[in-house]
């Protein structure tokens, strides 16, 4: 029994039960589930709406992702960051884009780019931790443990499908943390086409299973097989689509991309989440920001070019946001420190793109930040209403106007 429990151990240890995945065979076997219904049933290809929330983590610079190219105050305050008229792209007689996302003025230019300026909260908290919480739970007076995406698929009607959300990350967003439905963490897809093919995995995996008879092991023994089959289908179904768009190597754009697939070959799927840091600009902000949001704008770009190319842009609303903008003025280090409001951006087919929300006064700022006219909540209500036919009230704990980012 000791060889069997030492065995056992290593194998463990060696990471093969965790590339395996077998903490969400459910998931597994819940895409392979969903292919066969839609097979058998002829469930089409896209009969709900989807929602992609792409988190940019750190906090990003509002000020320099949608210029005020009109007000004197921008340049005074910023003399070494404030992006140079000339290479600003304008979207309005007073805002102008960051050069580096460009990629997205076809979208704004089509209609189907949407941007709520001097987005934020009440009592605003510049701690990352604590304003990144906010913004998933859509709770800022209390600590809740559930996020607003979590309460809506616990209400989904039963039974609701494992795949039905998905956080693409290294860790789990608490934006999806429900009571009762439990949404599978995967680093990247590419992982599962990756471990399809290891067969040294398979052999740890079914090596495991016949060494310990632990009521414990017994338990996930039984689903060994079924999980490692719904692996094997798994990839199968990814490997049949292929990205027809080529993408960036960014984080982004590799988030995307992968995103794309899972979109393109599960048709239960209902949110996404994205979410990739390096916002958290103190120093040397202007290459780095440049950087990150020209991998957000490309990749985003290209995803939407996808959903055109699969017929499902009309059904596919991309949401991004940050927990937090950066101060007016830029510090001795070449970079800004935490603020308050910030843009939030919503692209899709069924987007009503243009302005929506006041942009924040520059001459009136609270304790050297931008101060909040949108409460982030009326964005996220309106797409529980209106994009995933949901009651905001109920998941909120209270009503919040819409806003009018969808056409009708």
């Amino acid at each position: 029994m000791a060889d069997k429990h030492s065995r056992r151990d290593f194998l463990v240890r060696s990471g093969s039960v965790l590339a395996l995945g077998l903490l969400t065979p459910g998931w597994l076997r819940g895409v392979a589930m969903a292919q066969k219904l839609e097979r058998l049933q002829g469930v089409s290809p896209r009969s709900q709406n989807v929602l992609v929330v792409c988190q940019l983590s750190g906090g990003n610079d509002g000020l320099n992702t949608v210029i005020p190219y009109s007000v004197k105050d921008y340049y005074r305050l910023r003399p070494g960051i404030g992006i140079p008229e000339k290479e600003q792209i304008p979207i309005s007689d007073e805002l102008a884009l960051h050069p580096a996302l460009k990629p997205l003025k076809a979208l704004w230019d089509e209609g189907r780019l949407a941007i709520v300026n001097g987005a934020g909260y009440p009592e605003h908290n510049r701690s990352h931790f604590r304003s990144m919480k906010i913004w998933q739970t859509a709770s800022p007076a209390t600590q809740s443990e559930t996020g607003w995406l979590g309460n809506y698929l616990d209400r989904l009607p039963d039974p609701v499908s494992p795949v039905a959300g998905l956080c693409l990350d290294s860790s789990a967003s608490p934006a999806l943390t429900g009571q009762r439905v439990s949404v599978p963490t995967i680093a990247s897809l590419d992982d599962i086409s990756e471990l399809a093919g290891t067969q040294d995995a398979e052999s740890a995996m079914r090596a495991i299973q016949q060494l310990d008879g632990s009521a414990q092991f017994a338990h996930v023994s039984a689903s060994t097989n079924s999980a490692l089959d719904a692996v094997h289908e798994l990839n199968s179904l990814l490997g049949k689509y292929q990205n027809c768009v080529e993408y960036e190597s960014d984080n982004f754009s590799s988030g995307f991309r992968q995103l794309a697939r899972l979109i393109a070959v599960s048709p239960l799927t209902r949110v996404a989440y994205l979410s990739v840091g390096g916002f958290d600009t103190h120093a040397s902000q202007q290459d780095k920001h440049a950087t990150l949001l020209g991998g957000f704008a490309s990749g985003l770009a290209r995803f939407m070019e996808e959903m055109q190319a699969i017929g499902m842009r009309d059904k596919v609303t991309v949401l991004a946001f940050s927990e937090f903008g950066r101060r007016v003025k830029e510090n001795g280090s070449g970079g800004t420190d935490h603020g308050q409001a910030g843009p939030i951006f919503i692209a899709g087919g069924s987007v009503q793109g243009g302005l929506h929300g006041e942009y924040p006064s520059l001459s009136d700022l609270d304790d050297g930040d931008l101060r909040y006219n949108t409460d982030f909540r009326r964005v996220y209500a309106t797409l529980l209403d209106k994009w995933l036919d949901a009651d905001s009230e109920k998941l909120l704990g209270q009503r919040f106007d819409n806003l009018p980012l969808l056409r009708s």
